[in-house]
């Protein structure tokens, strides 16, 4: 329907109530970005947060309620319809949380975090509006050098005052952080 956001999604036939408070999305969002995590964990943490009566779906559907998860989460984009080639990443959600939040407030015109509830597919709306800012200007020195394309001076200059905002973190399991701190002690 035009205009109806979803709170249920269908799975085999049979509707099962969701969560659509952008908060829960961004659990989810963050558990696929957490190197602890197994694929089968993060497929379930999914599943758990998002339908409401997550025992209640057969085990045989639940393939099936994944595929509809990820249908919800990009916003009703067919899972697998997208380009095939895979975009560099130049966004995380919890790194740039404190960028995120100011510019959606922006194309929002009020303080998103204190409404109690934001449906995610408006939350992803406003989040798609967002232009002319710190965060966006950001995206687009990261998307340039990802993409291998050379800075103007400006550029260079803004990115080495504010690295710290503009270089992505990689995120390592605990198991990896041990070993750099161990290699880090055996040189220092």
């Amino acid at each position: 329907m035009i205009g109806n956001l979803p709170r249920s999604l269908e799975v085999n036939g049979r509707k099962y109530g969701i969560r659509t408070n952008y908060r829960d999305i961004l659990k989810i969002i963050a558990a696929f970005g957490d190197p602890e995590l197994k694929d089968n964990e993060k497929v379930y943490v999914c599943l758990f947060i998002l339908f409401r009566d997550f025992d209640s779906i057969p085990r045989n559907d639940l393939e099936a309620a994944f595929t509809a998860a990820l249908k919800f989460i990009d916003c009703g984009a067919e899972p697998g319809k997208k380009k095939k080639k895979r975009s560099p990443r130049t966004m995380d959600w919890e790194q740039d949380e404190s960028l995120i939040f100011p510019a959606i407030n922006k194309v929002a015109g009020r303080e998103v975090r204190s409404m109690k509830y934001v449906h995610w597919w408006t939350f992803m709306g406003w989040f798609m509006e967002i232009s002319d800012g710190v965060y966006s200007n950001i995206l687009s020195l990261r998307s340039k050098k990802a993409k291998g394309k050379s800075l103007e001076k400006w550029e260079r200059e803004y990115w080495n005052a504010n690295k710290d905002i503009c270089e992505l973190k990689p995120k390592y399991t605990e198991k990896e952080k041990a070993a750099q701190k161990k290699i880090l002690e055996m040189y220092s």
